[in-house]
C-alpha cells in the first residue's frame, strides 16, 4: 500500500478541490491553521509560496496565545485528516465559543459533521485510504482553495506531469542501503526548515527508525561542538549519519556553512552525505520529499518492519 501511495503521489497534484458554503468564506490574509501529524504538514508549505500570507500553524490543544484582536482578524482552519484528532476538535470548541471564523478541511469524522450542521465553510478531500502524511497533495491544494490562492494551486497542478516519482526509487534504494543501521540527522537552511522537518517525520513513520533534524547557521553555535569527537565519545557518534540538503538559492554565507560543516564532520570520521534541492519551488520540495518517501520506505523493509500503519500512535491513543 505505501508502495502505491509513493507511486500515485503525482496524482494529487489533479485535485480539483470544492468549498462547501462559500458565502461564509471571505477573502483573508491572516490565518491560524489548526492540525496534528500529518494534517498540518500542508499549512507549513504554505509561506513557502508566499510571504504575504499571516499564518500560524498551531499544534496543540486549544487556540494561539495571541490577542482576541488578533484571532477575530484571521480564519481559524480546523485541518484533521481522519476528522476526530482531539486537539483540533478542541480548538473548534475554542474558536465557537469566541465566535470566530472558522473553516475545515477534512476526510470525514466529527469535523465534516461539524460543519454540515453549522453550514461552515469546508473542504471535504478524497478519502483514498492512505496515511495523512502521504495525502499532503490533496491537502495543499485544498488548504489553497480555502485561503484563495489560485495562483498557488494553479502552480501545484503543474506537479501531476512533472514529478517523475519511478525515476527517484532507486536513488531512494540506495541511499536506504547505505544509511542502513544508522540514525539520519538532518541538515538544512531555516528557509528549508518545513522539508528537513518532513524529512525526519518520513523516517520515523514511515521508517520505523528514529531521526532528528537541525538547522543552520544555528547548529554551528551549539550542536557541531556535540560532535568534536573524542576517543571517549566515539562510541556516541558512530551511529549517526548527517544528511545535508543543499540549496543554491540559500544564503551564500549558508552554503559555505554548510561546506564547511560538513569537512568538519568528515574530518573526525562522521557519516555524511550531501543532496542538492533542485527545480523551481513546489518541484524542489516535492522531489526531495518523494526521495525521502523512497529512503524510509526500503529502511523500513531493510529492518522487516511495516511501513504503513503507526500502531505506537493507535496504541498511544487508546491509552490516553
Amino acid at each position: 500500500m505505501m508502495r502505491e501511495a509513493i507511486l500515485d503521489f503525482p496524482k494529487q497534484f489533479e485535485y480539483q478541490p470544492k468549498v462547501e458554503n462559500t458565502k461564509k468564506l471571505k477573502k483573508y490574509s491572516k490565518f491560524v491553521v489548526c492540525g496534528m501529524g500529518g494534517s498540518h504538514l500542508a499549512a507549513d508549505l504554505v509561506p513557502a509560496w508566499d510571504l504575504s500570507y499571516d499564518v500560524i500553524v498551531h499544534r496543540n490543544y486549544g487556540l494561539p496565545a495571541i490577542s482576541e484582536t488578533d484571532l477575530k482578524k484571521r480564519l481559524i482552519i480546523l485541518s484533521s485528516y481522519s476528522g476526530n484528532t482531539e486537539e483540533v476538535l478542541s480548538a473548534y470548541r475554542e474558536a465557537k465559543k469566541k465566535k470566530l471564523n472558522i473553516a475545515i478541511i477534512t476526510v470525514g469524522g466529527q469535523l465534516l459533521k461539524i460543519a454540515k450542521k453549522e453550514k461552515l465553510p469546508y473542504v471535504e478531500i478524497p478519502d483514498t485510504d492512505i496515511q495523512p502524511r502521504m495525502a499532503l497533495g490533496f491537502a495543499l491544494i485544498g488548504l489553497m482553495k480555502l485561503m484563495k490562492m489560485e495562483n498557488g494551486i494553479r502552480e501545484l497542478h503543474k506537479l501531476a506531469k512533472s514529478l517523475d516519482v519511478k525515476k527517484i526509487e532507486n536513488q531512494g534504494k540506495l541511499l536506504a542501503k547505505k544509511l542502513e543501521n544508522t540514525v539520519p540527522i538532518i541538515y538544512a537552511s531555516q528557509k528549508n526548515e518545513v522539508i528537513a522537518y518532513n524529512w525526519k517525520i518520513k523516517f520515523n513513520e514511515t521508517g520505523k527508525i528514529p531521526s532528528f533534524y537541525n538547522l543552520l547557521p544555528e547548529l554551528n553555535h551549539n550542536e557541531m561542538t556535540g560532535f568534536d569527537v573524542k576517543d571517549t565519545t566515539r562510541n556516541l557518534s558512530d551511529k549517526f549519519y548527517f544528511i545535508f540538503l543543499l540549496d543554491k538559492s540559500d544564503h551564500k554565507q549558508i552554503q559555505k556553512r554548510m561546506i564547511v560543516t560538513e569537512r568538519l564532520y568528515k574530518e573526525r570520521s562522521l557519516k555524511t552525505i550531501s543532496l542538492n534541492l533542485e527545480g523551481q519551488l513546489f518541484e524542489k520540495i516535492f522531489n526531495s520529499l518523494i526521495l525521502a518517501d523512497w529512503i524510509a520506505y526500503y529502511t523500513a523493509g531493510m529492518y522487516g518492519l511495516q511501513s504503513e500503519k503507526v500502531p505506537m500512535v493507535e496504541e498511544f491513543k487508546k491509552m490516553i
